[in-house]
């Protein structure tokens, strides 16, 4: 696919702001293409690329600690007082916001500013993400062979000593950074496809081999802020990769139709009852 004359060139981008990057319409992310695969569906992620949505608490927060972390995002304000909901308060809130920055309570600032601490004294995170010798955010484009369009990647951190085996870490935070958690967090939020992604992005920028790896750093938002260094294995991995697969060929068709169907467009959908109701009800009810 052909990119519009506004958007970003193809290769990595050690300065592109993340505004910018998001501005490309034209290209398909690893969340992306997550949000077109089921359970969501292409018309939801067109409707969110075409209606970007509100800050959450959840993203602020997330977004807080990117930037105190890696040291790179948005501005951080703290709002004073305890209440936002004054008239007063809420001016400064939506002023901040405007200026692309995150407002804060003090008790947050301060959580943030834990969390960034806590990172520093992790002897493996603290490597990972050691600033003499990698830098944050930044952005690459490619095209996809078998379907011609444009894919791109924001990487959380890039090492800047690129010698044997790249090694890509990936910040986030977490209410729970436990092996269970995390395990199902996986496969909840689609990380073995993010993994996927951003090997593939890697080889396709000149950045690594086929044996280029992202390493997710987790980091729990509440005190001791406990921190957790997971790698997916291989299997999960290919699996992300065969689903990006899918997710391409669907956008790229979707783009090439202007067709982004939702749910059940054309056909009804037959569903079973989940395993545990069926298995449970059979013995009840059924002679």
């Amino acid at each position: 696919m052909e990119a519009p004359a506004e958007a970003p060139a193809l290769g990595l981008h050690t300065e592109l702001s993340n505004e910018a990057y998001h501005a490309d319409k034209t290209s398909l992310s690893s969340s992306g293409a997550r949000k077109i695969l089921p359970p969501s569906c292409p018309a939801k992620f067109r409707y969110e690329q075409d209606n970007p949505q509100p800050a959450t608490k959840t993203f602020d927060y997330g977004n807080a600690a990117h930037k105190l972390v890696l040291g790179n995002g948005p501005a951080l304000e703290v709002v004073p007082g305890a209440r936002w909901d004054t008239g007063k308060a809420k001016a400064h809130i939506a002023e901040i916001r405007e200026r692309g920055g995150i407002p804060l309570k003090d008790h947050e600032m301060q959580m943030v500013k834990d969390m960034a601490a806590a990172i520093r004294q992790h002897p493996l995170a603290a490597a990972l993400l050691d600033p003499a010798y990698g830098a944050p955010e930044q952005s690459g484009f490619w095209i996809d062979e078998p379907t011609g369009i444009r894919r791109r990647v924001r990487f959380d951190w890039l090492p800047s000593i690129q010698s044997g085996r790249l090694i890509i870490p990936d910040y986030k935070t977490a209410t729970d950074a436990s092996e269970d958690a995390m395990q199902k967090d996986i496969a909840k939020y689609g990380y073995n496809c993010q993994a996927a992604w951003y090997e593939e992005a890697a080889q396709a920028l000149g950045l690594g081999g086929a044996d280029a790896e992202m390493l997710l750093i987790v980091q729990e938002k509440k005190p001791p802020y406990l921190i957790n260094v997971i790698g997916i294995e291989f299997f999960s991995r290919e699996i992300g990769r065969a689903k990006n697969r899918v997710a391409i060929e669907t956008f790229a068709e979707c783009t090439s139709t202007g067709y982004w169907p939702g749910y059940a467009d054309h056909n009804p959908n037959y569903l079973a009852l989940p395993g545990y109701a069926e298995a449970r009800d059979k013995e009840l009810y059924l002679p």
